[in-house]
Parts: C-alpha cells; sequence; structure tokens
C-alpha cells in the first residue's frame, strides 16, 4: 500500500448505514402533493367528528372527565380475617372484574381511617349517572310524595341514585325505606353518623328539613360484581357520588384552550428563536398532528379523557422539537451554500436529518407501542396518542413544516435585487490641455 493511498479505502466499515451515505432524496419536487394529502385528511377527520355526531349523538368518546358520572370508593377486606383489617387489591384484577362495564375507569386511592391507618382502596369511575330506571324513579318519587303528604314537601328532585328533598317536617330513612322498595324494588341506604346530624335538624333561616335519601345504584351492583370476581375478597363502598356535566364541559373548555395557547407559544418561540419565516410552517403543522390525532380518536371511538389531552400535548412538544431540528439544519446551510437556491438548501437539508429523524421516531414509536400493546387504563390512552402523534409529527415536520417554510421565504424575504444607482463619473482634466 502506497503512502498516498487513504486508509479508508481498505479499511470498510463493520456497520450498516440505515441509509447510504449521500442520498438525494427529492422532497421538495413532492411538496404539492403532500400539502394537497395533509389537507384531505384533515378534511377527513373533522368530518369524522359531524358524523360521530349524528350517529353516536356525540362527538367523541367524552368519558367521566369530560360529561360527568359517578365516582365510588371501594376498600377491600380479606373474607377469612375480616376483623384484620383492609387488605390491598389489584388494580389489574378489579379492572378485569368490570371490564364488561362501559366506560369503567379505576385507579388506585389512599386514605388514613379515623384510627390513622392507612387505607389503600380503589377508585371507580363510570360515564353513568344511575343504575335506576326513569320509570322506577317515577313510581318511587310518586309513592313518596303520597306517604309524607303530611310531612309539607316543598321540593322532591332525583339526582343520580339520590331523592333530594325538602320540607317542614322531618323525614327519616327507616320510614322512606319501605316505601321505595314496595314501589320500585328500591333499597335505601342507612344514613351515616354525620347525615343524621345533617338532615335531622332543620335549616336555621328557612326552618326547612333539607335531606338526601340514597338508593343503592351503581356501588351496589359493582359491589356484587367484584365480590363474584374476587371470591375471598369482600369489597365496602366508603363513598359514592356523582360528578356533573358542567364540571366536564368546563374542563373541556380548558384543554381546548391549552391547545390553542401551545400553539401560541410555539410560535412565539420559534420567531425569537430563528425568525417569523419558521413560525407558520411550524404553527400550522402543529395544528395538523393536533388534528389528527383527534381524527384518529373519533375514527376508533377511543376513550378521551385528561390523559388523552396530556398525550396531545405532549406529541404536539414532539413534532415542535423535531420541526426546529428540521429547520436550524436549514438555517445553517443557508449560511453555508449562499449560491444556491432555498429550494435545493431545503432537500440539502432534510436529506442530512433524515437518518437521525427516522432513528428518533422509530426509537419513540417502539416505545410506546410496547406500551400500547401490554399497557391498561390511562398509559394505553396516552400510549395510543403518542403512536398516532410520532406519525404525524415526524411527517408534518418533513412535508408540511418546511414547504410552508419555503412558500414564506420566496413570497416576502426574496426577489430581484434592487437595482444599484451608481455614482456619476467624476470629470478629468486632460493633461496636453493643461500644457497647452
Amino acid at each position: 500500500m502506497s503512502d498516498t493511498e487513504p486508509v479508508a479505502a481498505t479499511h470498510k466499515h463493520k456497520f450498516r448505514y440505515l441509509l447510504p451515505p449521500g442520498n438525494n432524496f427529492a422532497f421538495v419536487a413532492k411538496f404539492r402533493a403532500w400539502i394537497i394529502i395533509s389537507l384531505l385528511l384533515m378534511s377527513v377527520s373533522i368530518g369524522t367528528l359531524f358524523v360521530n355526531r349524528s350517529v353516536r349523538g356525540s362527538y367523541m368518546n367524552w368519558t367521566i372527565d369530560f360529561k360527568g358520572g359517578t365516582e365510588i370508593v371501594f376498600a377491600f377486606k380479606d373474607k377469612a380475617k375480616p376483623d384484620a383489617g383492609f387488605i390491598k387489591v389489584e388494580t389489574g384484577k378489579v379492572r378485569a372484574a368490570l371490564a364488561a362495564e362501559d366506560g369503567i375507569e379505576v385507579s388506585d386511592i389512599s386514605w388514613d381511617d379515623d384510627n390513622g391507618k392507612r387505607v389503600d382502596g380503589m377508585m371507580v369511575r363510570s360515564a353513568r349517572f344511575s343504575a335506576l330506571k326513569p320509570a322506577d324513579e317515577t313510581k318511587a318519587q310518586a309513592a313518596f310524595l303520597e306517604k309524607f303528604k303530611d310531612r309539607e314537601i316543598g321540593k322532591a328532585n332525583w339526582s343520580g341514585d339520590r331523592l333530594y328533598v325538602r320540607s317542614r317536617k322531618v323525614i327519616k330513612p327507616e320510614e322512606a325505606a319501605p316505601v321505595f322498595f314496595a314501589a320500585a324494588g328500591l333499597e335505601l341506604k342507612p344514613w351515616l353518623p354525620a347525615e343524621v346530624n345533617q338532615y335531622e335538624h332543620p335549616d336555621e333561616g328557612t326552618g326547612e328539613y333539607n335531606s338526601s335519601f340514597a338508593m343503592w345504584g351503581l356501588d351496589r351492583q359493582y359491589q356484587k360484581i367484584l365480590e363474584a370476581a374476587l371470591p375471598d375478597t369482600s369489597a365496602t363502598v366508603q363513598q359514592s357520588y356523582g360528578v356533573g356535566a358542567k364540571a366536564g364541559d368546563k374542563l373541556r373548555d380548558d384543554a381546548a384552550k391549552s391547545i390553542v395557547y401551545a400553539i401560541f407559544l410555539i410560535m412565539l418561540y420559534l420567531a425569537f428563536r430563528f425568525d417569523i419565516r419558521y413560525a407558520p410552517g411550524a404553527a400550522f403543522a402543529t395544528i395538523h398532528d393536533a388534528i389528527m390525532v383527534i381524527g384518529v380518536f373519533a375514527l376508533t371511538w377511543t376513550p378521551v379523557n385528561l390523559t388523552s389531552v396530556a398525550g396531545l400535548l405532549t406529541v404536539m412538544g414532539y413534532s415542535v422539537n423535531d420541526t426546529v431540528i428540521v429547520f436550524d439544519r436549514i438555517r445553517e446551510n443557508q449560511a453555508k451554500l449562499k449560491d444556491k437556491k432555498i429550494e435545493r438548501i431545503i432537500d440539502i437539508s432534510i436529506n442530512e436529518m433524515l437518518v437521525r429523524t427516522i432513528l428518533t421516531s422509530a426509537t419513540v414509536f417502539a416505545t410506546t407501542l410496547i406500551m400500547n400493546i401490554f399497557g391498561t387504563g390511562d398509559v394505553k390512552v396516552f400510549a395510543f396518542a403518542m403512536n398516532v402523534g410520532v406519525i404525524v409529527g415526524t411527517y408534518s415536520s418533513i412535508f408540511l413544516a418546511a414547504p410552508i417554510f419555503m412558500y414564506v421565504s420566496k413570497k416576502w424575504y426574496s426577489g430581484p435585487p434592487k437595482k444599484r444607482t451608481l455614482p456619476a463619473p467624476v470629470p478629468t482634466v486632460d493633461s496636453t490641455v493643461e500644457e497647452a
């Protein structure tokens, strides 16, 4: 081997390239087609929302976080040792037992009992407000009003599994229980000590008794399901209450605002980090990603909760990060390749970043795919949002953000160079004339 022969010629790399060095894919030439496809897919995503509204009655599969429902807290004991205190039950077993119920969310919850001991229980959230049928509620309410008409009842309305009553004379649960059972077969829950103190004393201002009669509904139904699925365990209802739809509407509005604020801050960041030319492309790519993820959730009727919103915001952050990396390389090449057109600079920049983008996206996608396959509950929902988001985020960084930047640059930041006005030549005196 001669001294001038390069070492690389005799020593080959022992690793394989994902793409051969010097790849030169023509991205800019296909930009128009990809933008048209993106606009069509965004239209389909938005159209899916309205189809769901007309067919299923709701734009998306909102969970209790957004449309309200019932939250029930359970604690568990070992049937063989009922006096040994509460025990901890695996979340997966509770979730599997209630898998047949629609709109169920299960999560761990802990609290201290009256003796200061730690209790590990389970919170079950259902999109249903009541296990009672409307016909049963009507019968029970009519029988209740007829039985206690001498108590001067001013109001009696159902809310979930509870009948809220305002009367001039006290009505005790042991009096009301036979009425509910005879009229509609409903079982009345006994009042807790705190409820006895509250409901058996009149209001100091009006002198009226404001009482609440809770029926065994979803909580008793789920309790029986859990005890059947866990034969060695007894489940006790610690708390059961409804979450109004009004709170869900506020959460939904706040979620929409958070997405809008995120897009605005992204544009502001890019305007300062680079310049204003880069902001429209990144903003449109982010909007595209958000719409596509929402469209997939609507098309697959995947439950949408606060974790889904967190996943969507994470997708937006991932997409912006990928877009910023591509933009940074474009800016570097603009400074180095001043003799080339903007189209060629963009092609070179994307080709240089292509392997890095593929490897990063594939790694994130593989990780979240495993979470999606083997995860449950909120983990699965978050991973599904990330799966979709990694695909559309990587795509939008290349085929949406870059072409919009190119369009803005060519439209407002380029053009024929301004004509320069040369100074008038200074007259010179001929030397022969001076000699003459």
